[in-house]
Parts: structure tokens; sequence; C-alpha cells
């Protein structure tokens, strides 16, 4: 099945950490493939990170939090076009920022921030598990990132999968896949951004997932430069990693 994209919500999307230690948060990262390409101290320290596939942003704040953000030209057009549709701005600018930034949240806590459209900024151009032929996911020397593999999803549970379907439905998002087993979960995206919706207790956070048939010798790999804060209850192969922000990175083998 192919689908047509047009993102409603902005031109780059980004998800945005907070990190009460930058530095120590881009030692982490540099770990699982990504590297720096901007930083700046307006309108707080930030630095931002690719893997070539997912774009970072890593905001100073000893508050820990993670969202998921686009970056938006129009931002009082587009803002004035959700609230028509029913969606709720849980949080506004006040007259006097210089970067607006408005918040939405998900019927399952999940922030969604509306950003002014940043000049320089650009989407990352390597492909993810929704870009890449569906051949090369079994060959390692095809993900753009070798330490951790393909980015699949921004995987978070909910609490009714069809309810959240429908929020994010709203906000520009389609359905790429749905299933029953082992438990609900869909898989939707609106062409930037791909987020997996999880009717499951089987973990109670949101958190970035790749996916990599080779995932064993890059679990080793990960272990060997130092990496110690993991959980390996989901099997061999598999691996979820807690980051100095105390946000998760799951990482899963692949079979075939």
């Amino acid at each position: 099945m192919s689908f047509v994209f047009e993102p409603i919500l902005g031109e780059i999307s980004a998800l945005t950490i907070s990190s009460p230690d930058l530095d120590k948060s881009l030692s982490f990262y540099k770990q699982l493939g990504f590297k720096e390409i901007m930083r700046f101290d307006f309108p707080f320290p930030w630095i931002q990170i690719t893997d070539g596939a997912l774009l970072i942003m890593l905001k100073k704040s000893d508050n820990p939090y993670i969202a998921l953000t686009y970056y938006v030209k129009n931002i009082e057009s587009l803002v004035s076009t959700l609230e028509a549709k029913g969606v709720n701005i849980y949080e506004k600018p006040t007259p006097s920022d210089m970067v607006k930034r408005h918040l939405i949240k998900s019927p399952d806590g999940v922030n969604i921030s509306l950003v002014t459209y940043m000049e320089g900024f650009q989407q990352p151009a390597g492909p993810t598990m929704l870009t890449m032929p569906q051949t090369d996911y079994f060959n390692p020397d095809k993900y753009v990132n070798k330490a951790c593999g393909m980015f699949g999803e921004f995987a978070h549970p909910v609490i009714d999968m069809n309810a959240s379907i429908a929020f994010w439905e709203l906000l520009g998002f389609k359905v790429l896949s749905k299933f029953e087993s082992p438990y609900p979960w869909a898989i939707i995206s609106d062409g930037l951004s791909v987020v997996g919706l999880h009717q499951s207790t089987h973990f109670s956070y949101p958190a970035m997932t790749f996916f990599a048939s080779d995932m064993l010798d890059k679990i080793e790999a990960i272990k060997a430069s130092g990496i110690d804060c993991y959980d390996e209850s989901r099997g061999a192969g598999n691996l979820i990693l807690t980051t100095p922000e105390q946000q998760h990175i799951f990482l899963f083998k692949m079979g075939m």
C-alpha cells in the first residue's frame, strides 16, 4: 500500500529533549551514532544533533521533558486551523516571546510542540524505516546510523488505540499499519514523523525505537563503549537504554 503524505504541522520535525548537562548528553548520543550540527544560547542553551535520519534538539533544563516538535513557518494560521478542528492548545506563547511555542498534548500525555520556524534548521535526508526500501532492512551497510540501526518509531503507550488514532488524524497523520497481536498497536505517520501507538502495559513512557538485523553486534559494541544504563529483560538482541536525561531508547533485533 502506498501513501501520499501532506504534513500539516510544519516543515521540520524533531524530538526535543531537556538535559541538565548538555555536554554529558552530547557525549552519550555520540556513542549512539549522532553528531552535533548546531548549538546556540538563545532563547536557552541548546544543541541540535542528528544521526542522519532523526533530528534531536537537546535543550538545557533540569526538568525532564520530551516532545515531538515541529518548526512551523505560518504558525498562527496553523494554530487557528487546528483549533477549528477542535484541537486544544495546552500552552500558548506570550506576546513578548520572540520564538513562539504552542504545546498540544495527546490523549495519552505526549507533548507535541509547534515552534516558530528557524532559518538554518534542516530535515535530515537520511532514510528511516518509513522511507527505506524493505529490501534494505536486512542490509546493515544501508543503515545511516551504524551504531543503532534504522529509526523505526517514536513509541508510546496508549489507553485506547482507536481514540488515539482519531486524535492524531486531526494532526494530519495516517495509519500505516494496525495490529491486534500481541496487543492492539498501530504505526502512524504524517510523512515527517513516525509514531507508534501501543495499547499495552509493557512500558509506561515514550521511547525512540531503532531496529537492526545485526542488533546483537550493535548491542555488544554499545556495551563496550562504556554505556551501562540498560535493561536486557526483553531477551537477546533487544536492549532498553536509559539516557542521561532519563528518557528511553529501544533497540530491537529484526528477524528474518
